[in-house]
């Protein structure tokens, strides 16, 4: 993503407290306190600009969500979004998504969002990947036993390293799709980089995850 530098977003973000997580590690084990109903807590690492998580958001009232997003001056458009729409069910936290831990409680997140994330392409970064095995640990630490992880990507490469190591890792797949737009999956909701690469006829790979209950580890 070529980004756009906004000196302001800083301070925008700031300025509405209401919306946006300032000290998150204050708040962890208590998320449930920023909404104004007690909901499943459904999250986004790498939220972008917030298309896919507002629209969640709004389709979805009784589902708390929090957009998490790293660059500054892209997560105050999120904030611009939630401006306009003033969900009381959508947070922002402007925050690395490999902190997790430090945010969240054992538990307290019922579902995590991974959409169209870095692919990291050299072997030498492939830790960074938000599939590594090192997120699935803290993803796996902060969600509900029932929880869920569900990735999309357009980068075949990362979805197949996906694939691999997310069941190496212990997770079983509930479903997986080679090409969301061509399936019979209903309620999409895109991204602004997946309404992006489908445009250009590239297949959009998706799949849901879970950790298995009989699971002693």
């Amino acid at each position: 993503m070529r980004l756009r530098h906004k000196p302001w977003a800083a301070d925008k973000l700031k300025s509405y407290p209401q919306y946006v997580v300032d000290q998150p590690e204050l708040i962890k084990g208590k998320w449930q306190s920023r909404f104004e109903q007690r909901q499943p807590l459904h999250i986004e690492v790498g939220s972008g600009k917030g298309q896919f998580i507002v629209e969640m958001a709004r389709k979805n009232p009784t589902i708390n969500y929090l957009a998490i997003e790293l660059q500054t001056s892209v997560a105050v458009s999120i904030l611009e979004l939630q401006i306009q729409a003033h969900l009381p069910n959508l947070q922002i936290l402007n925050a690395h998504g490999g902190d997790l831990d430090h945010f969240f409680a054992k538990g307290e997140v019922n579902r995590v969002y991974l959409n169209f994330s870095d692919p990291w392409p050299k072997t030498k970064h492939a830790k960074r990947r938000l599939t590594a095995p090192r997120f699935l640990a803290q993803y796996k630490d902060i969600m509900d036993p029932e929880g869920e992880i569900h990735f999309k990507t357009d980068n075949q490469g990362l979805f197949e390293y996906s694939l691999a190591s997310i069941s190496q890792f212990g997770y079983c797949f509930r479903q997986v799709w080679l090409d969301l737009h061509h399936s019979d999956f209903e309620g999409n909701v895109p991204t602004e980089y997946e309404e992006k690469f489908s445009q250009k006829g590239q297949p959009i790979y998706r799949l849901e995850a879970y950790w298995p209950q009989d699971s002693n580890n």
